[in-house]
């Protein structure tokens, strides 16, 4: 058979992700307290934060709303799961990204709920039924109130508890699991809650960011040693946003600026963890163009969050990443607020065309994940982002493919010759 120029590897994990909080509804956890504490503020912030926007005509009223601010069933995947699934499978997927949304697994510091453990169980095992290979997220966020009460991971010696249900997810999901993402966008979580003050605990505190970032990689080195003691079959990593940072002119400053910014997102965390990943997981939304100290992007696209889109410049970030740390990457996350529908495909057709070119330069690429499957709720921003291939009716829950996601699952069955 004719092989195309554009056929990617023959195990190529084509798939989506979601995290357990953005789509499961029903969740008991710090940021679902958060929520119902601040949703009014967040509402009376929104003209503030969002009025600028080229989307803000279209959001208006949603984010002036506080309900927008609460999760509450979000979309309720924890009971349509398997509908889901079906979703993913019809666009000829054979890879998925979750989270086990550790509250509901472990309610108390002394309880785990096994109804909830059996829950995630059948969730896995519906997924591999379907063809499906389980990428699994144990920190995407989100933790039971009683581990933020008692400082979360503000305190190294907190570790200790979200090692023990790591432990108990793969005692039991087991060998159903083979890729495991232990910590997702630790320098997001890290920032946004303890620096800007943007997510829960609220916190501006440089001290107590770097040691929250810190104690995330210390996270992570806990669970992967744990893990691969267990099995030499898992594969674990982190799930890391990368933002490619490059001069916008040949002046020394300019050149010197964007390589001291990109190692201090990049490589100062990815340094304290690689020896203990089997791949790299990278999330790619965004590049930063810098002249001097200043960021200034072109901004010739911009998603319905206000982001500069260039969708192209991943093939950079996979570059950059294997030439220095010589590991396999999984796209664990990419994707854009679309609600409109008017640039996915676009997106997508530069995101892929530059995975295919680095694959073509060796660059072992593993897969490509896009976020998100379906609408979901975009955290301190609700529902309004539209992230999802498949568009979400909130008072219904039902599920309507966008064309962009039609169109990919005609390329992902051409790419996998299904």
């Amino acid at each position: 058979m004719h092989k195309s120029k554009r056929e990617f590897p023959a195990h190529f994990l084509w798939g989506a992700s979601t995290s357990a909080h953005q789509v499961e509804g029903g969740n008991h956890n710090q940021w679902s307290v958060w929520e119902l504490e601040n949703a009014r503020t967040l509402a009376a912030k929104s003209a503030y934060q969002y009025g600028d926007l080229d989307s803000w005509a279209s959001i208006k009223k949603q984010a002036k709303d506080p309900s927008n601010y609460v999760s509450g069933k979000a979309a309720n995947h924890y009971e349509r799961y398997a509908d889901d699934f079906d979703l993913a499978r019809r666009l000829n997927m054979n890879a998925f990204r979750f989270s086990v949304e550790w509250s509901r697994v472990q309610p108390t510091a002394d309880t785990w709920d096994e109804s909830a453990l059996q829950h995630y169980k059948h969730y896995v095992s519906e997924m591999k039924r379907r063809g499906l290979e389980p990428v699994m997220t144990l920190f995407h966020f989100t933790m039971p109130v009683w581990f933020a009460e008692m400082g979360g991971f503000e305190k190294k010696s907190n570790i200790k508890y979200f090692v023990a249900f790591a432990d108990k997810i793969l005692d039991t999901l087991g060998p159903s699991i083979k890729f495991i993402i232990t910590v997702n966008e630790p320098e997001a979580y890290a920032f946004e809650s303890y620096y800007f003050g943007h997510w829960p605990p609220q916190v501006q505190s440089k001290t107590k960011a770097l040691r929250v970032f810190n104690n995330l990689a210390h996270a992570h080195n806990k669970v992967a040693d744990l893990a691969h003691a267990k099995s030499r079959r898992y594969k674990v990593s982190v799930a890391k946003n990368s933002t490619f940072i490059y001069p916008g002119d040949d002046a020394r400053l300019s050149v010197r600026s964007a390589a001291t910014a990109q190692y201090f997102i990049d490589d100062y965390f990815l340094k304290k963890v690689v020896k203990r990943c089997d791949f790299i997981g990278l999330n790619y939304y965004f590049s930063a163009r810098v002249y001097g100290y200043r960021q200034h992007n072109p901004e010739d696209d911009i998603s319905d969050l206000g982001w500069d889109m260039q969708p192209a410049n991943i093939g950079r970030v996979l570059e950059r990443l294997y030439e220095k740390y010589h590991l396999p990457i999984i796209i664990t996350e990419n994707g854009l607020a679309d609600a409109t529908d008017a640039q996915r495909k676009w997106w997508l057709t530069q995101t892929i065309a530059a995975i295919h070119q680095a694959i073509q330069q060796k660059i072992p690429v593993v897969g490509y994940l896009h976020w998100s499957l379906i609408d979901n709720f975009e955290w301190d921003k609700g529902f309004w982002p539209r992230f999802g291939l498949y568009e979400v009716d909130y008072t219904t829950m039902q599920r309507k493919p966008r064309p962009s996601a039609i169109w990919l699952g005609h390329v992902i069955k051409k790419m996998r010759g299904v």
